[in-house]
C-alpha cells in the first residue's frame, strides 16, 4: 500500500511540475537540452560547471536556454550574444534570482550588488557613486595608498627569508588600504584584517557552495543537514558584530567619545562610515538610510575594494616578470624615477628585479 501510495504522490508532483512549466509553451525560447522532471538540466552541469556548458553550447549553439531546478537561465557564449544582452537588453537582465546566502549576510540584499533592479538600487547607487566614489573621494585618500604600499615594499626589502607569498601580501595591501579609507582604523598587520580576510574568504566559499533550496524549494531542508544554514548564520552574525562595533565607534568619536581600540585616521580624513552617517544624519538623500543599508554598502565597498585589487596586482606583476623588456621600462618612468631618485637604476627598481629573480616563484 506505502509504495502505491508513494507512486500516486510522484506522479502527482510531476503533473504539477510540468503544469507550472507549462506557461512556456506558445513562446520562442532558445534551443534548450532535454531536462528531467524537478531537477531540470542540473544533472548535466558537473564540478567544472563552465566546461559543462561550453560542451553543452557546443551542440544547441551560442544562445539556449537550461533549466536549473525550477530556475530557467539563458546562456550565451559569443561576444555578439554578451553585447546583445549587456548593452542593447541590458535593463531586461539586469535583475538576479534571490538567494538564500546574500538575504542572509548582506541583510536582505540591501547593497548594490544583490539588491534587485529598482528605486533601492538606484538610490543607494547613487550614493555611492555621488558621495563615496567622487574622483574628489578618491583622491582625497591617496596619501593612504602611497602610505600603505610603502609599507608593503618596506616589508619585502626587510624579508629575510628565501621566498615571499606576494600573494598573501597583496591582498594584506588591499584589506589594509580599504580598512583605512572605509573605517578609519589602521591596523599593521593586527587581528582585525585577518579577521576580515577569514570572514570574506568563508564568504567566498559559500557562494561557490551548491545550495539545493535556491534550485529546488522542495529540497531547502538539505541545507540543515549539511550545515549550510548553520555557517550562513553564524558568518552573519560575524559580519553584523563587526560593523556594528565600526559603527558606534564612529558614532561615539563624533560625540567626543574615545576607545582605547579605536584607531583613527591621524590626518582627520572623514572615512566612509562618517559620510554614511552624516548623509543618514542630515537626511541628504531623498530616501531614509537605515544602518542595515549603511552595513551592507561597507560590505561591498570591502567585497569590492580588496579582492578585485589584489588580483589585479597579482596578474600585473605576473605579467612583468614573464616581460622583463616591459619590467625595464616601467622602471624608468619618469615618475617612478621621481619617488625613487637615488640612482639611475633606482633602489626600487633594482629590488624589483632581485625579488622576481631570486625570491617569488613564478
Amino acid at each position: 500500500m506505502v509504495p502505491f501510495v508513494s507512486f500516486i504522490l510522484f506522479i502527482i508532483f510531476v503533473f504539477k511540475w510540468h503544469l507550472n512549466t507549462g506557461s512556456t509553451a506558445g513562446k520562442r525560447l532558445p534551443p534548450s537540452p532535454p531536462k528531467l522532471p524537478v531537477i531540470g538540466n542540473l544533472h548535466q552541469v558537473g564540478l567544472y560547471p563552465h566546461r559543462s556548458l561550453q560542451a553543452l553550447s557546443k551542440r544547441y549553439g551560442s544562445l539556449m536556454l537550461v533549466h536549473l531546478g525550477r530556475v530557467p537561465a539563458v546562456i550565451v557564449s559569443s561576444a555578439d550574444g554578451a553585447r546583445e544582452i549587456m548593452k542593447n537588453r541590458d535593463l531586461i537582465f539586469s535583475n538576479r534570482p534571490k538567494s538564500r546566502l546574500p538575504d542572509e549576510v548582506v541583510y536582505g540584499s540591501k547593497d548594490i550588488a544583490f539588491s534587485s533592479y529598482g528605486e533601492h538600487w538606484r538610490q543607494v547607487r547613487s550614493i555611492c557613486v555621488l558621495q563615496l566614489l567622487s574622483n574628489k573621494r578618491v583622491q582625497s585618500f591617496r596619501y593612504i595608498r602611497e602610505e600603505e604600499t610603502s609599507l608593503t615594499i618596506e616589508k619585502i626589502r626587510n624579508s629575510s627569508s628565501s621566498l615571499i607569498n606576494l600573494s598573501d601580501m597583496l591582498v594584506s595591501l588591499a584589506n589594509c588600504i580599504v580598512c583605512r579609507v572605509a573605517l578609519g582604523w589602521k591596523y599593521s598587520g593586527g587581528d582585525t584584517i585577518k579577521k576580515l580576510e577569514s570572514m570574506y574568504k568563508e564568504f567566498g566559499e559559500l557562494s561557490g557552495t551548491f545550495n539545493p533550496g535556491d534550485y529546488i524549494p522542495g529540497l531547502s531542508w538539505i541545507n540543515r543537514v549539511n550545515g549550510f544554514d548553520a555557517r550562513v548564520a553564524k558568518l552573519a552574525k560575524l559580519f553584523d558584530e563587526f560593523w556594528e562595533r565600526a559603527i558606534e565607534e564612529h558614532r561615539n568619536r563624533k560625540k567626543g567619545e574615545t576607545n582605547p581600540n579605536d584607531v583613527s585616521n591621524e590626518v582627520g580624513e572623514p572615512d566612509l562610515v562618517d559620510i554614511l552617517l552624516e548623509i543618514q544624519r542630515e537626511n541628504k538623500s531623498s530616501f531614509d538610510i537605515e544602518t542595515d543599508i549603511i552595513k551592507a554598502v561597507i560590505f561591498d565597498m570591502f567585497g569590492a575594494g580588496t579582492d578585485t585589487t589584489s588580483t589585479a596586482l597579482e596578474w600585473a606583476l605576473t605579467e612583468l616578470l614573464r616581460h622583463p623588456n616591459i619590467m625595464k621600462k616601467l622602471e624608468n618612468e619618469p615618475f617612478l624615477k621621481e619617488q625613487n631618485p637615488k640612482s639611475e637604476n633606482n633602489e626600487y627598481g633594482t629590488q624589483v628585479k632581485n625579488i622576481s629573480t631570486n625570491r617569488i616563484p613564478c
